[in-house]
């Protein structure tokens, strides 16, 4: 699935900031998941360096939570991070 960027919430901001996001993709680093080079590319406008994100996922119906830390320059063309 995609990014539904409805369901990323800032929850905390300053030089960095903080966001809430849930989704019913699994989280991991394969493509369309949410650790994936680019699947929050949709949110490149919000999202800096070093912005944090807890990504609560959902895979068969058992939820994770992993956290997110925005690995690209700020105003990247692609959103990678590094599942912390």
């Amino acid at each position: 699935m995609a990014l539904n960027t409805a369901d990323l919430k800032k929850v905390a901001g300053g030089a960095n900031s903080i966001f809430y996001y849930t989704t019913t993709d699994a989280t991991g680093t394969s493509s369309g998941q949410t650790g994936s080079s680019g699947y929050f590319n949709g949110a490149t406008n919000e999202l800096k360096q070093n912005d944090i994100i807890f990504v609560v996922a959902s895979t068969g119906g058992t939820r994770t939570i992993d956290m997110h830390v925005v690995s690209s320059a700020t105003g990247a063309a692609t959103v990678t991070t590094i599942i912390g």
